[in-house]
């Protein structure tokens, strides 16, 4: 049976996401994108995100979700608007009743390219690879992919593939 991973890297400019799917030991990409909000002002911005990712959701129709978790950076400013994207986000996922698991950026970096430190070129070129892409995804994409990815890796993945709701 196949498991559809959506894997999203939140943004307050650009969201990532990618609905990777595992077949046995196989995975492929079957879709992803970057969803880039647009608005007056951040209320408008969030609102936006908001629908625009639920049509993502309603389009791929997960078994589950993985979510980058946010990071504490060097500009509150710039974490607070991360905040509120992946907010709006898992509020999204919580209301279409998606079951959803939250990695750090080292733990996905760890995962993907074997330590927490890689950067985001390794991410994009390691994702093409394992997953046999024609050509290397949007970096927010590439990103969204690795997160997936991670999930699959993981053992908190086997409580959905194996116990689906």
């Amino acid at each position: 049976m196949a498991a559809r991973v959506l894997g999203v890297d939140p943004g307050s400019s650009a969201t990532g996401w990618a609905l990777v799917v595992a077949e046995g030991n196989r995975y492929r990409l079957e879709a992803s994108g970057v969803v880039r909000p647009k608005g007056d002002d951040r209320a408008a911005r969030l609102a936006d995100l908001e629908r625009r990712f639920l049509e993502v959701v309603e389009r791929a129709r997960p078994d589950c979700a993985a979510v980058e978790s946010s990071f504490s950076g060097r500009n509150p400013r710039s974490g607070l608007a991360l905040a509120e994207s992946r907010g709006v986000i898992l509020a999204v996922l919580g209301r279409s009743a998606i079951a959803t698991s939250s990695y750090s950026p080292a733990e996905i970096k760890s995962a993907i390219v074997g330590h927490g430190r890689a950067e985001k070129q390794q991410i994009a070129y390691m994702v093409t690879h394992l997953l046999s892409l024609a050509s290397e995804p949007a970096r927010d994409a590439a990103d969204a992919i690795a997160v997936g990815l991670t999930h699959l890796h993981s053992n908190r993945s086997r409580l959905v593939v194996d116990g689906r709701r």
